[in-house]
């Protein structure tokens, strides 16, 4: 079906809805290079105009992707629930953002129709909202998790503890977990970013890291980034998994550049529910996106990149994660240039990974041949903390030496629950109290040279071979 819109003399012409959506979209470099981005800021807002008159029902009828093509927009079209969607079923994407930004559409009452918005539809709504809408409804959604802790409660950001190693070092492991924890970091996850796929050494590190949760009994899950069948493998042979963790897209044919798709994905959680190890929920995935990723593996089918990250987020969904989260600028220049591209699109993605229900952090980042700096940085985090994003990543210095990208550091964290009064996890806050990390009411006390994480670690690093 081809769109139409009129400004002045000059007539709009879209040729479906995939074209208008892409249109629409907010300048990035990506889309250029997909050949999908508007060829002028009077056809942007055409296309922004045209799409505000188009009726939610419309993206359940016209798919950007076939459904006989694509397991994505099968899983978006057989999962949609009507029930949820008849409570704004009647609108256009334009109303859509009227009424989210009214106070009718509060918090209970986005829980209530998040399972009848499609990704689709939270992408078209994104591209008509100002920053400040997307801050505004963001804030809104309340999507709580659990596993160890509580995570995504309101009043509340966590982090994930990133201690890569460029050659998986095991005290330089520890030592990063113990400098984050030391900062009142990690109580997302402790996360690591192996070097190696081998198995046996994935298997040291998973026991490294439970060593340390067990010792110090944090409150807290670990979770090591490698492929998703390493990580079945391992649950096989005995590793203590928490999470796992896989990289998704929003369409087949990129997941399959990937090596995955829904049913490895499926086997994958099962395989660590039976493990049993949460304590307080049993969340036991984590996702990562980013928008460009279809694009890079030529798995976009022409659709723009901000819809094809939306649509990675219907799988999170489908799988109940305890985390996700958009690596927003880790990709490059190619998709998105400059800070204020890379500020817009991690709004966007919290936006609308929040608003179809999942539980969306964000890796505030940016590679060192982009057009951005770490002013433009503490600019989205600002931003993201006031739209309550669900954690952030804490990174000695902010500088990761394994994957050479720059992102937020523990102090970073520290800056963000100061300045917007936001707090770790419950059972986490609980627990730097009973540590000495921080005081009763939260603030971090300095660290002396006696403090038990310091006097303790050492023996559990000579232990290391």
């Amino acid at each position: 079906m081809q769109y139409r819109h009129s400004v002045g003399m000059q007539t709009w012409q879209f040729n479906d809805l995939k074209d208008l959506l892409a249109k629409a979209t907010p300048e990035r470099s990506g889309d250029y290079l997909a050949g999908v981005a508007a060829g002028s800021y009077v056809e942007r807002m055409a296309a922004k105009l045209c799409l505000a008159d188009v009726p939610l029902q419309r993206f359940l009828e016209e798919l950007v992707i076939p459904y006989e093509d694509d397991e994505v927009t099968r899983l978006i079209i057989d999962s949609h629930d009507k029930q949820a969607f008849a409570e704004i079923s009647h609108l256009t994407v334009g109303d859509f953002r009227n009424w989210l930004l009214s106070d009718v559409a509060d918090t209970a009452t986005l829980q209530r129709v998040a399972r009848g918005i499609t990704p689709e539809m939270a992408a078209a709504v994104s591209k008509l909202m100002r920053n400040q809408d997307l801050i505004l409804v963001a804030r809104k959604c309340s999507v709580v998790t659990a596993f160890r802790d509580t995570i995504g409660l309101p009043g509340r950001m966590a982090t994930r503890l990133q201690p890569n190693h460029p050659t998986d070092d095991p005290r330089g492991i520890a030592a990063s977990i113990v400098d984050g924890l030391l900062y009142g970091s990690g109580d997302a996850v402790i996360g690591i970013n192996p070097a190696t796929d081998s198995i046996p050494a994935l298997m040291d590190i998973y026991y490294l890291v439970d060593e340390v949760i067990n010792e110090f009994e944090i409150p807290t899950q670990s979770c090591i980034l490698t492929h998703v069948t390493n990580q079945i493998q391992l649950i096989e042979r005995g590793a203590p998994v928490d999470l796992v963790f896989q990289s998704i897209a929003g369409t087949e044919k990129a997941n399959r550049s990937f090596g995955i798709d829904i049913a490895i994905l499926q086997e994958a959680q099962q395989a660590a529910l039976s493990l049993q190890r949460g304590t307080v929920g049993n969340n036991v995935m984590y996702f990562e996106t980013g928008q460009g990723t279809a694009l890079s593996s030529s798995a976009n089918f022409g659709v723009d990149q901000q819809t094809c990250e939306a649509r990675a987020y219907a799988i999170a969904r489908h799988f109940s994660p305890l985390l996700s989260n958009t690596v927003v600028g880790f990709i490059g220049p190619e998709y998105l240039y400059n800070g204020k591209q890379i500020i817009r699109a991690g709004l966007e993605d919290h936006f609308c990974g929040k608003l179809l229900g999942v539980p969306l952090g964000c890796d505030v980042c940016y590679t060192n041949h982009a057009e951005a700096d770490q002013d433009d940085m503490d600019n989205l985090m600002t931003l993201l903390a006031a739209a309550e994003v669900t954690f952030i990543m804490g990174i000695p210095g902010a500088d990761d030496i394994m994957l050479n990208y720059q992102s937020t550091s523990f102090h970073d964290a520290l800056y963000l629950r100061n300045v917007m009064g936001l707090k770790p996890a419950p059972e986490f806050e609980l627990w730097l109290k009973k540590m000495n990390i921080t005081d009763q009411a939260g603030r971090m006390r300095p660290v002396e040279a006696t403090h038990h994480l310091l006097q303790a670690m050492p023996k559990q690093l000579l232990a290391v071979n």
